[in-house]
């Protein structure tokens, strides 16, 4: 399950854990004009671990996810 909002400055996606049996705390992404961020509490710690990402690094992300095993660099193409 997930939810999303938009603020006025960034959207904010909820991924709820549904799944059984060890659920996991929460993850909140908000993608702003230049930057992503993925936060999770780390309930062990009693802190929130936070990722942020370039949007250069979220498009190697997300073409890394459908590629095999390898060293890559992708190339925009200008129109």
């Amino acid at each position: 399950m997930f939810t999303i909002e938009h603020d006025f400055d960034a959207t904010i996606i909820t991924l709820i854990d549904e799944g059984s049996p060890s659920l996991r705390e929460d993850i909140v992404i908000r993608a702003a004009d230049d930057r992503v961020s993925v936060a999770q509490f780390d309930a062990g710690a009693q802190t929130e671990a936070v990722v942020t990402l370039s949007l250069s690094q979220l498009r190697d992300l997300a073409a890394a996810l459908d590629l095999p095993e390898g060293s890559y660099r992708l190339v925009r193409k200008t129109p």
